[in-house]
């Protein structure tokens, strides 16, 4: 279907049309979703082995996020003036590259370079945080939610399926005589390289530039096709909450492999622990998706951040019980999905048409920045005070978007929320 598509499409067309973004997208997740949970599970282990040093292990993760932070506003950019097929394709692209050079660097030892690798791969977790905010370009009011979480849900089966492809992926990998621990990236070259195919040949039309073009030819601004209204206090609480979310989830499961490793669990057991908490990221997002479209957008928020805090509380009571701490991590998971489910939904529909894709891009580079200073910091605060310690410290964070919530209610127009 090309992408030039007129404005005077009856519900019927764009509801078809809308219901193939969501597909395509939600399939780009399942390819992302590989290279995401790979990355995850030997990062940390990849920056130990060559750095020599465990107290850089976090660096992984936080040179992803950060990397995720660095292209997020150009992919924004890039999204609004050519939209969104050609944005994720070039995120999708540099995180190609990103993983040439990590397997580079870890044949020749090179920690800088290794670092720059993760990096560059961070640009596919952008890419893949761009697609959440695609799959509402074309929502309602009443499938906001929905149509979000459907396309964050598909990332569990690449999350999950990542890190569980570290064994085949060793046999893989020896077999095609790459360096050690490398031979799972070959399965996230695959899925990059069909992630970009798919993007570039059946993300058609795009739908942000079929959104643009719906705004320009109803300029009335039927709220039930496309919402218009700007509620700025509505969208900077979206950001602090998505954000503060995301920063709780990264500084504690980052440094929960290294935890659980000084504990005498296995590789295997933090592998385990870390896909459940992956599932618990995206599994239930369909449902956050349906309480945000039903109840509202900040009630879900709370949902999550009373999630958030069960998480913390018991990782601080039960740390050294193995079955414990993958209990808090699942329960991580499930506050990031409802705060990041509802934040994002907020965030879109308290966005003027002009705005919506230049704050979405902020709040992506806000939540990658608070992420990877979170990364970096629980190394410190873990080394200091205890994986314990570190989860109260982080409780601070939730708390504080609890109580910045009726300040977001008072922007609020009353059918938002």
């Amino acid at each position: 279907m090309p992408d030039a598509v007129s404005g005077d499409l009856d519900d019927l067309t764009l509801a078809r049309i809308r219901r193939r973004t969501v597909g395509v997208l939600a399939l780009g997740q399942v390819l992302g979703g590989v290279a995401f949970g790979a990355t995850i599970s030997l990062g940390a282990v990849l920056a130990a082995d060559i750095s020599g040093d465990e107290a850089f292990s976090g660096l992984a993760t936080a040179f992803v996020t950060l990397g995720t932070a660095a292209v997020a506003v150009p992919l924004a950019t890039q999204a609004r003036r050519r939209g969104r097929r050609i944005a994720l394709a070039i995120g999708m692209l540099i995180a190609l590259l990103g993983v040439g050079v990590v397997i580079v660097a870890v044949g020749i030892r090179l920690f800088p370079l290794l670092l720059a690798g993760f990096a560059l791969i961070g640009a596919g977790q952008a890419a893949n945080l761009q697609s959440r905010f695609a799959a509402v370009d074309l929502a309602t009011t009443a499938s906001r939610g929905r149509d979000l979480s459907l396309v964050v849900w598909a990332t569990t089966i690449g999350a999950v399926l990542g890190p569980n492809l570290v064994g085949p992926g060793e046999v893989l990998g020896a077999a095609l005589r790459m360096p050690p621990l490398t031979g799972p990236y070959v399965f996230t070259v695959v899925a990059q390289i069909l992630g970009i195919l798919l993007y570039m040949l059946a993300l058609r039309p795009d739908p942000l530039l079929l959104a643009a073009r719906i705004a320009r030819a109803d300029a009335t601004g039927d709220a039930g096709r496309i919402a218009r209204a700007d509620r700025p206090r509505g969208a900077r609480y979206a950001i602090f909450a998505i954000a503060g979310a995301h920063g709780v989830m990264v500084a504690v499961m980052a440094m929960t492999p290294v935890h659980l490793l000084h504990q005498g669990a296995n590789l295997q057991v933090i592998g385990l622990t870390i896909s459940l908490h992956i599932a618990g990221m995206y599994a239930l997002a369909p449902v956050f998706g349906i309480l945000a479209d039903r109840f509202g957008r900040i009630a879900t928020i709370m949902i999550g951040q009373a999630l958030l805090t069960a998480s913390l509380l018991l990782a601080a009571a039960g740390q050294h019980s193995t079955v414990t701490v993958t209990i808090a991590l699942v329960l991580l998971g499930l506050g990031w999905s409802a705060s990041t489910v509802a934040g994002s939904a907020l965030l879109t529909e308290s966005s003027a048409e002009d705005l919506r894709t230049r704050r979405q891009g902020r709040s992506d580079l806000t939540m990658s920045l608070v992420g990877g200073i979170g990364a970096i910091g629980a190394g410190f605060v873990l080394g200091a005070i205890g994986y314990g310690g570190l989860a109260l410290v982080a409780l601070v964070i939730v708390i504080a978007v609890m109580v910045l919530a009726p300040y977001a209610r008072a922007g609020q127009a009353p059918a938002a929320e």
